[in-house]
């Protein structure tokens, strides 16, 4: 982990860690692990790396073919799941508390979460912690689950009225309709955006000579959004969470689908970064 750079924007990824891959540079700037303690990065499943790649992967084990959105971006990992990718509550609540206690330090302006709870009761607390995160200035992007096509299938703390939630814009109907959807338990309509996330290759927790892989979910869109807030916020670092939320709304691509599946519409890079 090596010194940050003047002008990069922090994202604070909680997943399932981070393996050392050749696409992170030295932009791994801080690691937490609340699962085993280890001090160093290491990705025990793989998905958190994945997030990781997609997020701000600089493709450069791939020749340039396959970059993340965002590669100038610092990377935070906090491990807040096991190696079977599974977690509890408490943890990512812990993970959000060392975050507001460390924004300032590692500049971290985003929190990408493509975690959420299946549990239908109960994670009041866990919504209360990323609101509370949202209403300190960071901007949280959370993914909409993969518990679809059924009504109300958004997961916590995506299913948060403040933050910004992710479905999966090739993967809301026919036979692989799982991205999660709205109203939530509050009449909340969700999700707020889609982006791509399906069969989506990116970094791997390995060092093979093709240290790439496949993987499909609401967790894989999440990061196409963090990474490019993070490729807006390099050119305007005055923007709030709010002008951020407004600026997915007003560029989004109306797909023609239910509000409670598309949300605003269809993430679009260009338009979201190109200047009024």
């Amino acid at each position: 982990m090596k010194k940050l750079s003047g002008k990069g924007i922090g994202v604070a990824v909680l997943d399932t860690g981070a393996f050392v891959h050749m696409d992170f540079d030295d932009r791994i700037w801080a690691f937490q692990d609340y699962i085993h303690g280890k001090q160093q990065p290491y990705d025990d499943n793989g998905h958190g790396t994945h997030v990781l790649g997609i997020l701000g992967g600089s493709g450069k084990a791939s020749g340039g073919k396959y970059p993340g959105v965002a590669p100038g971006c610092g990377m935070i990992p906090l491990k807040v799941l096991d190696e079977r990718g599974n977690g509890n509550k408490e943890k990512v609540i812990q993970a959000l508390k060392w975050i507001a206690d460390n924004m300032e330090r590692y500049h971290i302006r985003i929190v990408n979460i493509s975690v959420g709870t299946t549990q239908r009761e109960g994670h009041e607390d866990l919504i209360e912690a990323v609101e509370e995160a949202w209403d300190q200035g960071l901007i949280v992007v959370a993914a909409a689950g993969n518990m679809g096509p059924g009504k109300g299938s958004i997961t916590a703390p995506g299913s948060s009225r403040k933050i910004i939630t992710v479905g999966s814009s090739d993967m809301m109907v026919k036979n692989q309709g799982i991205s999660g959807r709205g109203p939530t338990r509050d009449c909340i309509t969700k999700p707020d955006i889609v982006a791509p996330g399906n069969e989506i290759i990116s970094c791997a927790n390995c060092s093979s000579p093709y240290p790439y892989t496949k993987k499909s979910g609401t967790s894989m869109s999440t990061p196409f959004v963090s990474g490019g807030i993070a490729l807006l916020l390099e050119k305007h670092p005055e923007l709030t969470n709010l002008d951020i939320k407004k600026r997915l709304r007003s560029t989004a691509k109306n797909l023609g689908y239910p509000h409670n599946l598309q949300g605003w519409g269809l993430f679009q890079l260009q338009s979201f970064l190109k200047d009024p």
